[in-house]
C-alpha cells in the first residue's frame, strides 16, 4: 500500500519525531490516517492529529470497516504498551515481506515502536538496535550541490580551495545521531492497556497466529530450502560476510522477490539483513541480531 504523500512530507520534519505537539504540514486537513495492511484483512492503523500531536493506534480486523482502538497517546507523552515488541517485530516483518517499499526495520518500526516499549522480559540491546536502524533509515531527498568553481580557468593566484570553497551539503538523514540515540533508548515508564475489557485480545492473537504461520511457510519454499545451508551458517556464526554468496545463490535459484534481494544487497543494513537471514533459515526472530550483539 503506498505511503500517503502527506506522511512522506511529515516524516521529514524532526519535530514530528521529537513529539513536540503540533507540527506544520502542507496538508489542509489536521488529521492523517495511515493504514499498514498485514495479512488476511488485518491492518494496523495510526491516526495522527497534526494540530494537537495526539496519536491513536488501532487494529482493523477482516470483518471491520473501522479499527478498534489499541492505545492513545497525548502529545509528548509516553505511549501505552499496546503491543509487545515481539508482536510489532513480527507484524513489521510480514508487512515488509508483502510490501518492498516498507523494508524492516524502517518506517513501520519508527512510527509504531513507541507503542511497543521494551518490558523486563525483552532483550533491550536488540530492540535498541532495531529501533536505531529504523530511525536512521529515515531519509530525505537532497538536491545536488550547485557548482562552486569558476566558469572558466582562474588565474594561478586564485586556484586554491580557499578561493572556491565547496558549498555545504545538507545531510539526507532526517534525524541527527543525538536524536536517534534518544529515540532508541528503552522507555523506563509506560502505562499498560492490554488488560482493559475493550482491548481486542482475540483479534490480536489471531493476527499473531496468521503472521507466524505466514513467515514459517516462507522458509519451506524451494528457492529458500536450497539456500538454507548458507543462511544457517550465517545464523550459527553471526558472520554477515557470506551474505553476498547467499544473495548469489538465491539469484541463481531464480529468486526475484524484491524484499529478499533488497535486504541482502549493498549497501547492507545489518538489522535488515539479520531479519531476512532469520526468515530464510526458519529461525526465531531476533536470533541472529542477538548473536551479533
Amino acid at each position: 500500500m503506498p505511503v500517503p504523500e502527506a506522511l512522506l512530507r511529515l516524516i521529514e520534519n524532526p519535530a514530528f519525531w521529537a513529539g513536540e505537539g503540533s507540527v506544520t504540514s502542507d496538508d489542509p486537513t489536521s488529521e492523517l490516517r495511515v493504514a499498514f495492511p498485514i495479512i488476511g484483512g488485518y491492518a494496523l492503523v495510526l491516526d495522527l492529529d497534526l494540530a494537537t500531536g495526539e496519536r491513536t493506534l488501532g487494529l482493523r480486523g477482516p470483518a471491520h470497516s473501522e479499527p478498534i482502538q489499541l492505545a492513545w497517546t497525548p502529545p509528548g507523552g509516553p505511549a501505552p504498551a499496546a503491543l509487545r515488541w515481539w508482536e510489532l517485530d513480527l507484524f513489521a516483518r510480514v508487512i515488509a515481506w508483502e510490501d518492498p517499499t516498507l523494508p524492516h526495520p524502517g518506517l513501520v518500526v519508527a512510527l509504531l515502536s513507541p507503542f511497543a516499549p521494551a518490558t523486563p522480559e525483552d532483550d533491550e540491546p536488540s530492540i535498541a538496535a532495531m529501533r536505531e536502524a529504523a530511525y536512521r533509515s529515515l531519509r530525505r531527498e537532497v538536491p545536488p550541490a550547485e557548482p562552486s568553481g569558476p566558469e572558466q580557468a582562474p588565474l594561478p593566484l586564485f586556484t586554491g580551495d580557499d578561493w572556491w570553497p565547496t558549498p555545504a551539503q545538507p545531510s539526507p538523514h532526517v534525524l541527527d545521531e543525538a536524536s536517534i540515540a534518544e529515540l532508541s533508548r528503552p522507555e523506563r515508564s509506560f502505562s499498560e492497556v492490554r488488560g482493559g475489557s475493550r482491548f481486542p485480545r482475540e483479534l490480536l492473537a489471531d493476527l499473531v497466529r496468521r503472521s507466524t504461520a505466514h513467515l514459517e511457510a516462507v522458509s519451506s519454499e524451494q528457492w529458500y530450502t536450497d539456500t538454507r545451508p548458507i543462511a544457517r551458517h550465517i545464523l550459527d556464526t553471526g558472520d554477515l560476510r557470506p551474505i553476498p554468496a547467499l544473495l548469489g545463490a538465491l539469484t541463481e535459484a531464480g529468486c526475484d522477490h524484491p524484499t529478499v534481494l533488497d535486504a541482502l544487497s549493498e549497501p547492507l543494513v545489518p538489522a535488515e539483513a539479520c531479519w531476512m537471514v532469520e526468515t530464510l533459515a526458519g529461525a526465531e526472530p531476533g536470533t541472529l541480531l542477538r548473536h551479533r550483539l
